[in-house]
């Protein structure tokens, strides 16, 4: 789009937007930048329209300086499914606008392709959470019950996941599940979800022997209320009947949940906001608070040594 005569916006959202000013003749070349030419074509067209190639480079050189620029996966594309594609571009491109990757969000799909998240549990929250990692071109494979996909990961009868999720567990009203602590001797990144009490939590996402894990958090809480320990007693193996979780809380923690998980695969070596933490949403609020849950000096995990180290 034109803002005047010599300044060209690409984008809307002024948050996205690029403004180049002063283009002059060079402005046709934005109508080459379609995907069907690399960089060399790009510029010979461009020269074929009176553009000189000086300038036909120094617009490129703009344009990428700007993030406006991206190489499009045509490679990608042309492997994909005839029937997944619809689904994917999308996510190709929100990958390429919120990363900024000149590669056109491709590296984030081939990651994404390559990995597989088990969500563990039954009911509306680990299958919301599925769908939303399957359209995302995640495999997710939904288990019952956690223990199985402990033993699988653990005892090499399957590929081990880059992500379990456990949507069973709360730190502030659950006792703490065994399964997160086989997973965490195992080497197994998880990501505990639940929500009741009209109350949505995310996390935290455990890198085990990097970041707090669960029972982090368990002796976090206890020096936060000595009385803890008391009432995480009285809770096992007790659940509220009905779960105080409506469809709005449940479709906003699954989104969360997904969202964290794909940071996860996407940014494998970014820490996300779900680790050494929790993220809440408190009903009737709208806003998610994050809540610190650092590594524990006291936890068998070892992840306050690792964060010494780094800090």
């Amino acid at each position: 789009m034109w803002r005047d005569r010599d300044t060209i916006q690409i984008g809307v959202d002024p948050r996205r937007a690029v403004a180049l000013t002063g283009v002059g003749a060079a402005a046709a070349m934005i109508g080459l930048l379609d995907g069907s030419r690399d960089r060399v074509q790009v510029v010979s067209a461009a020269v074929q329209l009176g553009i000189p190639a000086q300038l036909a480079e120094r617009m490129l050189e703009l344009l990428a300086a700007a993030g406006a620029l991206v190489d499009f996966p045509a490679a990608l594309l042309r492997a994909l499914p005839a029937e997944l594609r619809p689904q994917l571009l999308p996510e190709l491109a929100a990958a390429s606008l919120a990363g900024l990757d000149a590669d056109g969000g491709a590296q984030v799909l081939t990651r994404r392709a390559a990995a597989a998240v088990h969500v563990c549990g039954a009911g509306r929250i680990p299958a919301a959470i599925a769908d939303v990692l399957t359209a995302s071109g995640v495999a997710a494979i939904v288990t019952p019950e956690a223990d199985g996909v402990v033993s699988r990961a653990s005892g090499g009868q399957a590929p081990v996941p880059a992500l379990v999720i456990l949507p069973d567990y709360h730190p502030a009203g659950h006792p703490l599940p065994q399964p997160a602590d086989q997973l965490r001797r195992d080497g197994v990144a998880h990501l505990a979800v639940s929500a009741g009490e009209a109350i949505g939590t995310v996390g935290p996402l455990v890198r085990p022997g990097i970041s707090a894990c669960l029972r982090c958090v368990d002796l976090g809480r206890a020096e936060r209320d000595p009385a803890w320990p008391l009432i995480r007693a009285q809770l096992s193996g007790r659940q509220p009947q009905p779960l105080a979780c409506d469809a709005a809380l449940a479709a906003a923690v699954a989104a969360q949940a997904a969202a964290q998980a794909l940071q996860f695969i996407d940014r494998p070596t970014a820490p996300g906001p779900a680790e050494n933490a929790t993220l809440e949403l408190v009903q009737p609020g709208w806003q998610w608070r994050r809540r610190s849950w650092p590594p524990h000096p006291a936890c068998t995990c070892r992840a306050s040594e690792a964060d010494q180290v780094r800090s």
